[in-house]
């Protein structure tokens, strides 16, 4: 079953039991899926869709951010739940251990020794992590091990 067909068998559930948070998460969530299906013209491929979701938990994250700094708990919680039910239709993410690994490889491969390389570094290392770990937190790892 793909993760469209779970968002769109959880809205259902949702609906069913009168779960009025969870079937608005859910239906903004499909209508993402959907606006994007026809602005491609084509069905979202799993990767396609898995890209929508992480664009999606990212809009979230930056949101909770602002709010949180606005002062605006209510708001802030209310993303953060919708943020938790993206990342569940998610691939499970890579630890900071798994990326630090993954890092260490790239950099053995590549030579990368200090910022500079950082560009050639990236072009091997961010297929392998993509849609597995978040691109800041990846940035992170690379600066911190090429420093």
């Amino acid at each position: 079953m793909t993760a469209k067909d779970r968002i769109l068998d959880d809205l259902k559930t949702a609906m069913k039991a009168g779960d009025a948070t969870k079937r608005d998460a859910l239906r903004l969530l499909s209508s993402a899926i959907k606006q994007a299906e026809i602005d491609s013209r084509t069905t979202l491929s799993e990767e396609q869709l898995n890209s929508l979701l992480q664009t999606e938990a990212k809009k979230r994250r930056d949101t909770i951010t602002e709010m949180q700094k606005a002062g605006r708990e209510d708001i802030a919680a209310k993303e953060a739940m919708e943020l938790a039910l993206i990342e569940s239709y998610l691939p499970t993410q890579l630890t900071r251990e798994q990326i630090e690994e993954e890092v260490r490889k790239a950099i053995s491969e590549t030579g990368a020794q200090s910022a500079k390389d950082m560009g050639n570094l990236m072009k091997v290392l961010m297929p392998r992590v993509k849609g597995l770990a978040d691109g800041k937190l990846v940035n992170e790892v690379v600066k911190t091990l090429l420093s």
